[in-house]
């Protein structure tokens, strides 16, 4: 059976519990440290960093992508948040109970409602069984007898996602690829549940399956309400299936916000050097190498995490404070939450520390000039953007500002709100974009100076 065939999917009710915009994950600090032990007595001398305080939400009917270089801890959370592993320290709540240290037997019922899309189509699946005890046995391990019986509901869930119900009795052997991870989601969706996490789904597929898989995961969330959890390399994949992207670097999340806003005008450098990375299908566009930012270095061991922020030792813009002090994870615009002391395309949250590392300048020469030129220019006119929206809500919140705003005051009105100590809020946000102008401005000329 080729994978290309249609999928038809049944009508199903979304149940109870799925109302879009309700908090379904909440995460709050999660850890989760492997112990690197030596010696005969099995002492513990360091630990893997693999997740190091995560704080997110996943709200019910959204998908949530998550994206990274490899060993950035992307599935070790996916497994944490569906209590594969334990965490070493933070918080895990579904559907506002906490989940974090429950043992397998207070698991066993959330099972049903948490599910899990694992990477490796081919080792996901037990060669000596059938896939009709395969995607049967989520209805036996819960005691569930779906209506008309487990074999009828098994060919259903086949028909599902688009494979043919007559290879209820066939080896996973008997299977291409693409096939074997519909079979692995087909068992996901058995119990039907309310969140999915897909640890990357189609990583080990051809390109046109890949294709075929998302647009299956896609059409599922359309008709059954699902909530995903969608870890993935591919930033193109990401962008097609995600409501907001999580963007992962060693072991914590940088940023955080919309898919359209992040693609837009990314804030974090290490999401633009990402963004960077991205092929446009644009002949137009072949010649153009010097858009490309290429970061110096590799990634940091997780053993021993570099201190301050974990992304200044590669990064073109860090400075001190980078090096000392770690950011934290603020929303600095609207759905948009970054953790550095320098974004691009904003106003810096640091800026009386312009001093560049001996590392940022060595990383600037790996950046092209229209690259800086443009996100200085990028930097002022969003920070304009903002002061200006900003405006009217101030203007709401304060009386007094408000005659000083208005275009009908009359001329001895506006001079004496010129003439006030306080200035709107929006108004200390022009300055700071002239500083992240300026301050773009030095790197590029201590690039062209190198």
């Amino acid at each position: 059976m080729s994978d290309d065939k249609a999928v038809t999917i049944p009508a199903q009710s979304t149940g109870p519990g799925r109302a879009d915009g309700e908090v379904l994950l909440k995460v709050t600090g999660l850890q989760k440290h492997f112990p690197i032990k030596k010696g005969l007595l099995q002492r513990q001398v360091g630990a893997v960093h693999a997740v190091d305080g995560l704080d997110f939400e996943v709200r019910s009917g959204e998908t949530l992508g998550v994206v990274g270089e490899s060993g950035c801890g992307k599935s070790t959370m996916g497994r944490l948040i569906t209590r594969l592993l334990e965490p070493t320290g933070g918080k895990v709540e579904f559907q506002g109970k906490d989940i974090t240290h429950l043992g397998v037997g207070g698991m066993r019922p959330l099972r049903r409602d948490v599910q899990m899309i694992f990477q490796d189509p081919y080792s996901s699946l037990n060669p000596r069984h059938t896939i009709g005890t395969i995607i049967g046995a989520p209805f036996k391990l819960q005691g569930v007898t779906p209506e008309g019986g487990i074999k009828k509901e098994v060919q259903r869930l086949l028909s599902v996602v688009g494979l043919n119900p007559e290879h209820y009795n066939r080896y996973p052997h008997e299977f291409s690829g693409g096939q074997r991870q519909r079979i692995g989601i087909a068992r996901a969706l058995a119990l039907n549940p309310k969140l999915v996490v897909a640890d990357e789904p189609v990583s080990a597929l051809d390109v046109s399956i890949q294709a075929q898989v998302v647009n299956l995961l896609d059409d599922l969330q359309q008709e059954l309400g699902l909530t995903y959890v969608i870890i993935a390399h591919d930033l193109s994949v990401v962008r097609h299936v995600s409501d907001r992207i999580a963007v992962m670097y060693l072991g914590k999340i940088v940023e955080l916000a919309d898919r359209e806003q992040l693609y837009k005008s990314p804030m974090h450098p290490y999401t633009k050097a990402l963004m960077s990375a991205v092929p446009i299908p644009d002949p137009k566009r072949r010649n153009a190498k010097s858009e490309r930012i290429l970061l110096q270095g590799d990634v940091p061991s997780p053993i021993s995490p570099p201190s301050g922020c974990r992304f200044h030792t590669r990064c073109w813009k860090a400075t001190q404070i980078c090096k000392t002090t770690e950011p934290k994870l603020i929303e600095l615009r609207t759905g948009q939450q970054v953790a550095c002391h320098h974004p691009e395309n904003f106003a810096d949250q640091a800026p009386q520390d312009t001093v560049l590392l001996t590392v940022a300048k060595a990383a600037a020469e790996l950046v092209a000039d229209e690259v800086l030129a443009e996100s200085a220019e990028t930097s002022a006119a969003v920070a304009a953007e903002v002061a200006a929206a900003a405006e009217p809500e101030a203007a709401a919140g304060d009386a007094s500002e408000t005659v000083a705003d208005e275009p009908e005051a009359a001329a001895d009105e506006a001079e004496s709100a010129e003439s006030e100590p306080e200035a709107p809020a929006s108004e200390p946000e022009a300055p700071s974009a002239e500083t992240e102008a300026s301050a773009e401005t030095k790197v590029t000329k201590e690039t062209g100076d190198k």
